[in-house]
């Protein structure tokens, strides 16, 4: 038979348990293992000493972060990550307000939308989103056009200057046709932009045989893939002024090259968590079995 009555803890034995918490790198479940308690009621004594003092209670990792953490045979919690961002005065990045900086060509025809806010592709090289950021230099704005893959989410091409003319995005789609493996009536989606719906893009992808769709000018849904990238971008190198556009060109390359393609984990609902570089991997190894 079980007990009859709730046993029944002083506070200084919960003060002491929840410093123990505080102290180490061990969960809330791992402590109360070793103190021979209930994990629900440490985690209920954790949860009311932070809001007494006003902090966030800790929440267990997510399962992609448990998954990353895993493939880089680390074990770590997320008390110790604040505790070291405590002591080395490490803060989260802050997003700014975003603006739409599309300019239109009011005397242009934009392409039909052959995506209609489905950014889905069932192999890689059929269809691409794609759009331009704004880095701010000392020197003055710099320009990157970016296009991404939706069946991998992977910057297949890009490009950086100091100007927003077409052959800045010719140039990112040139990229793209030579390393991404585009299929012919591959669709190229992209807002109504000026660069995007001048003679000499529109000409390009004739050339290469692909087919050019459009979003409506002002809806950030319509191409919300191209912009989730933006966003990201700006979460991890930060939305400071650099000192000259060679050191953001440069820092943009890294991220794209060594971060965002290679190790930044996205869950695929038949693969798991992967890079983009491993999805495309896996998608084609799986088309050609």
């Amino acid at each position: 038979m079980g007990s009859k009555y709730t046993k029944r803890y002083t506070e200084e034995f919960k003060r002491d348990a929840i410093a123990l918490v505080d102290s180490s790198d061990k969960t809330v479940t791992a402590v109360a293992r070793e103190l021979g308690i209930s994990s629900e009621s440490l985690r209920g004594w954790y949860r009311r000493a932070k809001a007494g003092r006003g902090e966030d209670a800790p929440r267990e990792l997510t399962s992609a972060e448990r998954d990353e953490l895993r493939r880089l045979g680390r074990r770590v919690n997320r008390k110790r990550i604040a505790r070291v961002m405590r002591e080395r005065d490490i803060r989260g990045v802050t997003r700014r307000r975003h603006r739409s900086l599309t300019r239109p060509d009011a005397k242009a025809k934009p392409a039909p939308d052959l995506i209609g806010r489905d950014f889905h592709a069932a192999r890689p090289g059929t269809r691409l989103v794609g759009d331009i950021t704004y880095l701010p230099t000392a020197e003055g704005w710099l320009h990157l056009a970016r296009w991404l893959d939706l069946a991998t989410r992977e910057v297949v091409g890009y490009a950086m200057a100091d100007h927003q003319r077409a052959e800045l995005v010719v140039d990112a789609l040139d990229m793209a046709h030579g390393r991404g493996g585009l299929e012919p009536g591959c669709v190229i989606h992209s807002d109504c932009g000026s660069e995007y719906t001048s003679a000499q893009f529109a000409h390009r992808i004739t050339e290469l045989g692909l087919r050019q769709s459009c979003g409506r000018t002002g809806s950030c849904s319509d191409n919300a893939a191209a912009e989730s990238f933006r966003t990201l971008l700006k979460e991890e190198i930060g939305t400071r002024t650099w000192p000259d556009r060679a050191t953001a060109r440069a820092e943009v390359f890294t991220f794209i090259e060594t971060f965002y393609n290679r190790r930044r984990l996205r869950k695929h609902k038949t693969f798991g968590y992967l890079t983009p570089a491993e999805t495309r991997q896996r998608r084609q190894n799986t088309l050609a079995a």
